[in-house]
Protein backbone atom coordinates (compact mmCIF):
# COMPACT_ATOMS: atom_id res chain seq x y z
CA UNK A 1 0.00 0.00 0.00
CA UNK A 2 1.20 3.43 -0.86
CA UNK A 3 2.43 5.67 1.93
CA UNK A 4 0.45 8.36 0.14
CA UNK A 5 -2.98 6.83 0.79
CA UNK A 6 -4.08 9.48 3.30
CA UNK A 7 -2.51 12.22 1.17
CA UNK A 8 -4.60 11.00 -1.77
CA UNK A 9 -7.73 11.15 0.40
CA UNK A 10 -7.25 14.91 0.89
CA UNK A 11 -8.72 15.50 -2.58
CA UNK A 12 -11.27 12.69 -2.53
CA UNK A 13 -14.90 13.64 -2.98
CA UNK A 14 -17.35 13.22 -0.11
CA UNK A 15 -18.90 9.78 -0.46
CA UNK A 16 -15.82 8.16 -2.01
CA UNK A 17 -15.27 4.59 -0.83
CA UNK A 18 -12.13 2.54 -0.26
CA UNK A 19 -11.60 -0.96 1.10
CA UNK A 20 -10.93 -1.66 4.76
CA UNK A 21 -7.71 -3.44 3.81
CA UNK A 22 -6.47 -0.29 1.99
CA UNK A 23 -7.09 1.86 5.07
CA UNK A 24 -5.62 -0.61 7.58
CA UNK A 25 -2.49 -1.07 5.47
CA UNK A 26 -1.98 2.70 5.28
CA UNK A 27 -2.39 3.48 9.00
CA UNK A 28 0.82 4.87 10.46
CA UNK A 29 1.64 2.83 13.53
CA UNK A 30 4.63 4.10 15.51
CA UNK A 31 7.98 2.29 15.86
CA UNK A 32 6.44 0.12 18.62
CA UNK A 33 3.56 -0.87 16.32
CA UNK A 34 1.07 1.31 18.22
CA UNK A 35 -1.43 3.99 17.32
CA UNK A 36 -3.07 6.40 19.79
CA UNK A 37 -6.86 6.22 19.98
CA UNK A 38 -9.15 8.82 21.52
CA UNK A 39 -12.36 7.38 23.02
CA UNK A 40 -15.23 9.87 22.82
CA UNK A 41 -18.76 9.43 24.18
CA UNK A 42 -21.15 9.12 21.24
CA UNK A 43 -23.97 10.76 23.24
CA UNK A 44 -22.19 13.78 24.75
CA UNK A 45 -19.03 14.17 22.61
CA UNK A 46 -17.03 14.22 25.87
CA UNK A 47 -13.52 12.83 25.52
CA UNK A 48 -13.40 9.83 27.84
CA UNK A 49 -9.84 8.56 27.54
CA UNK A 50 -6.79 8.10 25.34
CA UNK A 51 -5.24 4.68 24.90
CA UNK A 52 -3.18 2.70 22.39
CA UNK A 53 -3.98 0.06 19.77
CA UNK A 54 -1.85 -2.31 17.79
CA UNK A 55 -3.05 -4.12 14.65
CA UNK A 56 -4.46 -7.04 16.67
CA UNK A 57 -6.45 -4.85 19.05
CA UNK A 58 -7.80 -2.84 16.12
CA UNK A 59 -8.89 -5.99 14.30
CA UNK A 60 -10.54 -7.38 17.48
CA UNK A 61 -12.34 -4.07 18.04
CA UNK A 62 -13.68 -4.08 14.50
CA UNK A 63 -14.75 -7.74 14.64
CA UNK A 64 -16.38 -7.65 18.11
CA UNK A 65 -17.71 -4.08 18.31
CA UNK A 66 -16.12 -3.71 21.77
CA UNK A 67 -13.05 -1.57 22.38
CA UNK A 68 -9.87 -3.60 22.72
CA UNK A 69 -6.66 -1.74 23.50
CA UNK A 70 -2.98 -2.58 23.90
CA UNK A 71 -1.51 -2.04 27.37
CA UNK A 72 2.01 -0.66 27.11
CA UNK A 73 2.73 -1.43 30.77
CA UNK A 74 1.50 -5.05 30.61
CA UNK A 75 2.46 -5.60 26.95
CA UNK A 76 -0.87 -7.28 26.19
CA UNK A 77 -4.32 -6.70 24.74
CA UNK A 78 -7.14 -5.70 27.09
CA UNK A 79 -10.80 -5.26 26.45
CA UNK A 80 -12.15 -2.16 28.14
CA UNK A 81 -14.47 -3.37 30.90
CA UNK A 82 -13.19 -6.95 31.13
CA UNK A 83 -12.58 -6.55 34.87
CA UNK A 84 -14.71 -3.51 35.77
CA UNK A 85 -17.76 -4.25 33.66
CA UNK A 86 -17.48 -0.70 32.25
CA UNK A 87 -17.44 -1.70 28.59
CA UNK A 88 -17.06 0.55 25.58
CA UNK A 89 -19.16 -0.45 22.58
CA UNK A 90 -17.85 0.94 19.32
CA UNK A 91 -20.34 3.09 17.39
CA UNK A 92 -17.97 4.56 14.77
CA UNK A 93 -14.24 4.79 14.13
CA UNK A 94 -12.31 7.53 12.33
CA UNK A 95 -8.70 8.07 11.28
CA UNK A 96 -7.21 11.55 11.25
CA UNK A 97 -5.95 13.10 8.00
CA UNK A 98 -2.44 11.64 8.46
CA UNK A 99 -3.58 8.15 9.47
CA UNK A 100 -1.63 8.30 12.73
CA UNK A 101 -4.45 8.83 15.28
CA UNK A 102 -7.84 7.15 15.67
CA UNK A 103 -11.05 8.58 17.11
CA UNK A 104 -13.49 6.00 18.47
CA UNK A 105 -17.03 7.13 19.21
CA UNK A 106 -18.22 4.76 21.90
CA UNK A 107 -21.21 3.96 24.06
CA UNK A 108 -19.69 3.87 27.54
CA UNK A 109 -21.08 1.71 30.34
CA UNK A 110 -20.15 3.20 33.73
CA UNK A 111 -16.92 5.13 34.19
CA UNK A 112 -14.22 5.15 31.53
CA UNK A 113 -11.44 6.03 33.97
CA UNK A 114 -9.80 3.50 36.29
CA UNK A 115 -10.89 5.89 39.10
CA UNK A 116 -14.47 5.06 38.04
CA UNK A 117 -15.00 8.65 36.89
CA UNK A 118 -16.85 9.10 33.62
CA UNK A 119 -13.77 10.58 31.91
CA UNK A 120 -10.03 10.40 32.54
CA UNK A 121 -9.89 14.16 31.97
CA UNK A 122 -11.09 15.46 35.34
CA UNK A 123 -7.95 17.44 36.25
CA UNK A 124 -8.29 20.99 34.91
CA UNK A 125 -5.09 23.03 34.65
CA UNK A 126 -5.43 26.82 34.62
CA UNK A 127 -3.03 29.74 35.16
CA UNK A 128 -4.27 29.77 38.78
CA UNK A 129 -3.58 26.09 39.44
CA UNK A 130 -5.24 22.72 39.22
CA UNK A 131 -8.86 21.93 39.95
CA UNK A 132 -10.67 18.60 40.06
CA UNK A 133 -13.81 19.07 37.99
CA UNK A 134 -17.08 17.14 37.99
CA UNK A 135 -18.21 14.18 35.93
CA UNK A 136 -20.89 15.94 33.90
Amino acid sequence: MSDDFFKELENAAVGSHYTLSQALAALRFNADGLLPVIAQCVDSDKVLMVAWMNRDSLQKTLSTGRMVYFSRSRQMLWQKGETSGNFQNLRSLYADCDGDVLLAKVKQTGGACHTNRRSCFYVQITPQGVEIIGDD
